[in-house]
Order: structure tokens, then C-alpha cells, then sequence
């Protein structure tokens, strides 16, 4: 495309997880999108590193590479809520609307341990950039919870959040950003996270069920895309 600044933006779905590596062996930036779970999250960080190593490997300067992993928010909260409202345990009103931001937070301390190792190292001396953890879906659905609180309460070091134009109002008129909130917060998630498998709720279902029904949409959109453009291609050539 000869556009440096566009990433291409790829499902990490088990499909998609070699196509991030190949994309990336080749020199093209890469959004790796559509990740619910810390565990999905890691092996989008192997599928970086292996396909940095083949860019190295390819001769391509990896300092022209640049690649972010858009990890959801908002929609772990609306599904696990949904389930803590369905269960009669006195213990899930406490953990309502604490899944989503204990779960980032697990996943920002998982590119922190993977961004310290040896493989990182010798990628960032040969000039190499991280794979930056993007926070996406960071509009508050539910209207019990601070519009903010998904920007405010995911700030750390090396992060990017995409927000919604509303929420990128609220914030800008009445968010508190306190610096970051995520890395004295290890231990907390891992209870949020220890306390909802209790209740029965596996935080690692709940991400297969977001994940296809994003998926989903990205192939409904894609559809839409294509009858768009062959319309628009129909009409062209009737002129």
C-alpha cells in the first residue's frame, strides 16, 4: 500500500494468529484485534515476537514495523454481568463490574513480563518498537458505572485507549486521570478473576463467547463491504 502509518488489522483467532506472524515477517504493521483473555493476549505476544524475529531474519528495519494488540473492555464486563445478575450468590454483587478492568489488568502485567525477557531484548537492540496493549470498546455500556472509568482506571505506561467520541467528551470534561492504576493492581485482579471462578463464571468461556460473536460482526461487515463496492462498481460501469 506504501502507507506506513496504516496497521492491517487482523482477528486473533487461532486462524488469525499466523497471519499476524506473516504480516509481521514481512514488514507490515498489524493490529491484532478482537482479544478477550490474558491467555489469547500471550500468544498474540509470541506470534509479535516470532514474526519480528522473521523480519530481522527477512532484512526488513524493524523500526519501520510498528504493531498494537487491541484488547476489549467494555463487552467483558456486559457479559459477565450479565451472568452475576443470574446467580443468587450474595458474593456476585460485589464483583459486578469488575471483571473487565481486573481483566486488562492481568493482560497489561503479562506484556510487562514477556516486554522484560530476552527475546524482547535482542528485537529492541536491533531497533525494534513494542507491541503496544490498546484498550478498545472503552464506552461505558451500563449507566449504573462512571463514563470515565474506562479510560481513567487503564492508564499505565505503554498503553494507547481508543475511546468513542462520547467518552472521549466525558473524559475530557470531568475525567480524573491519576497516572497509572494498573501496575500496583496485580493482585486485586487476580482475586477479581479467582472470585468470579468461584461463582462458577470461567473467565476463559466467557472470551470464546465474545470472540465469535466478534467475529461475527467483522465477516457481517465484510459482507456489507463487498456488496457496497460491487454495487458501486455495477453503477460505474453502466455510465
Amino acid at each position: 500500500m506504501d502507507r506506513p502509518n496504516a496497521m492491517i488489522k487482523i482477528p486473533a483467532t487461532p486462524a488469525g494468529l499466523p497471519a499476524i506472524r506473516a504480516c509481521l515477517a514481512e514488514g507490515i504493521s498489524v493490529n491484532a484485534t478482537l482479544i478477550f483473555s490474558v491467555e489469547r493476549y500471550r500468544e498474540v505476544m509470541a506470534a509479535f515476537l516470532d514474526g519480528m524475529e522473521l523480519a530481522r531474519k527477512n532484512g526488513h528495519n524493524l523500526a519501520e514495523i510498528a504493531s498494537v494488540a487491541s484488547f476489549f473492555i467494555s463487552r467483558v464486563d456486559t457479559e459477565v454481568d450479565q451472568r452475576l445478575d443470574g446467580s443468587d450468590n450474595p458474593k456476585a454483587r460485589a464483583l459486578r463490574g469488575r471483571a473487565a478492568i481486573a481483566n486488562a489488568t492481568l493482560a497489561y502485567q503479562a506484556y510487562r513480563q514477556t516486554m522484560s525477557g530476552p527475546r524482547w531484548a535482542g528485537l529492541a537492540d536491533a531497533g525494534a518498537h513494542p507491541q503496544r496493549p490498546l484498550w478498545a470498546s472503552t464506552g461505558v455500556k451500563d449507566p449504573a458505572y462512571d463514563d470515565t472509568r474506562y479510560v481513567v482506571e487503564l492508564v499505565a505506561p505503554g498503553t494507547v485507549n481508543t475511546m468513542p467520541e462520547a467518552t472521549l467528551v466525558a473524559v475530557a470534561e470531568h475525567g480524573v486521570v491519576r497516572g497509572d492504576r494498573m501496575t500496583a493492581n496485580y493482585v486485586p485482579a487476580r482475586a477479581v478473576h479467582d472470585g468470579l471462578y468461584e461463582l462458577g463464571i470461567d473467565m476463559a468461556e466467557v472470551a470464546r463467547t465474545l470472540e465469535q460473536a466478534g467475529v461475527a460482526q467483522f465477516q457481517d461487515a465484510w459482507k456489507a463491504l463487498i456488496d457496497d463496492v460491487s454495487t458501486m462498481l455495477a453503477r460505474h460501469r453502466k455510465i
